[in-house]
């Protein structure tokens, strides 16, 4: 699991939920409290750029309880059904941007967003991430999200309105990583073999 946790703010909540526990031109970067709060007449309640906003800062500082709440009703109540606790762990290091917004007819959002933290080798990285918003009674929440987990491959999709396919394509996730790295790894080994084999 710790390998998932490599793969930026999409490995990252799929990590959490195993435990049980293009940017628009407009983008407003975020990487502190006073930057991370919304304009006075912008809220969740309001405005799905808000709440995705607060959905990040919320697992940027690992708040598990505003991450909960800022999840559409039909979510919270898969997570309920299946036991999870959620937990994120935060990330002082995290920054994030939200893009552009596009309203779905009569009650859906997408808001595209970017978000960087440091990887194992403490290098920046960067993950283009859309979330999928509906608007309720108590306002704008989160329904799922895709992110692109491997460069040049189509994105993951993640419905937390179902969470048994969630976390199908956990394990999925997590077995395609483990095979990768023991790909990337015999690659490695296999090449320095060839080095030391003398002419």
């Amino acid at each position: 699991m710790a390998r998932l946790a490599r793969f930026g703010l999409c490995g990252l909540l799929l990590t959490v939920l195993a435990l049980g526990c293009s940017k628009g031109d407009s983008a407003n970067s975020t990487d502190g409290e006073q930057q991370n709060a919304p304009a006075a007449n912008e809220t969740s309640e309001t405005s799905p750029a808000a709440a995705a906003r607060e959905f990040m800062e919320a697992i940027r500082t690992g708040d598990d309880a505003k991450v909960t709440a800022l999840l559409s009703s039909q979510a919270r109540e898969q997570i309920g059904k299946m036991g999870f606790n959620l937990g994120p762990k935060g990330s002082d290091t995290a920054k994030y941007e939200v893009g552009e917004v596009e309203l779905l007819p009569p009650d859906g959002a997408r808001v595209a967003s970017v978000w960087t933290d440091l990887d194992d080798t403490g290098k920046p990285r960067s993950d283009q991430i859309v979330w999928m918003l509906r608007k309720e009674s108590e306002g704008w929440r989160v329904a799922g999200m895709a992110a692109e987990v491997f460069p040049g491959e189509p994105p993951l999709l993640l419905n937390f309105e179902d969470m048994e396919e969630t976390m199908r394509k956990y394990q999925q996730l997590a077995l395609e990583i483990e095979r990768r790295a023991m790909a990337e790894r015999q690659r490695v080994t296999g090449a320095v073999r060839t080095a030391q084999t003398p002419e």
